[in-house]
């Protein structure tokens, strides 16, 4: 087992609210303007380059080099593996690229909104954001949990 280290909770619960809130923007904008869920691609992207690269984690940085400086956020280190969290925002970045790929494939047929595809891909994207906020509200991490089990199966190295 990995040794724990300081994280900071804060940062996380920052990365958190960027995730419900930029899926809720992206579903709430295309009822009015069905391309504002471009921002859904975009986010899979931010989370998976932020999940091999920690220090292009968008929503991290933003609490790191504005929030926290400027005292907008406290910090909350606790003695922590990052891993488990770091697994669990690739996780929400495979399942919003999955969900990119539902919303969007129905382009190429020309069937945008009410094809069955468009909706499972919306309703994917809401269900991270969904995690997203249990986690933030309650401190439950789906995608930690995940982690944890995979690795008690030998699945990963945890």
């Amino acid at each position: 087992m990995a040794a724990l280290q300081t994280v900071d909770h804060s940062a996380l619960k920052v990365n958190q609210t960027g995730i419900v809130a930029t899926v809720l923007v992206a579903y709430l904008g295309s009822l009015l303007w069905a391309p504002a869920l471009f921002l859904i691609p975009l986010l899979a992207i931010v989370l998976l380059v932020g999940t091999f690269n920690p220090q292009l984690a968008l929503f991290k940085q933003l609490y790191f080099n504005v929030l926290k400086p400027r005292g907008i956020v406290a910090a909350r280190p606790v003695q922590d593996r990052p891993e488990p969290h770091n697994f669990a925002q690739g996780l929400g970045g495979v399942f919003l690229a999955v969900s990119s790929l539902l919303i969007y494939g129905p382009l190429l047929t020309g069937n945008f909104q009410l094809n069955p595809f468009w909706i499972a891909g919306v309703a994917l994207a809401l269900l991270v954001a969904v995690l997203a906020f249990v986690n933030l509200a309650f401190g439950y991490c789906l995608g930690c949990q995940i982690y944890y089990q995979l690795g008690k199966r030998g699945l990963i190295r945890a």
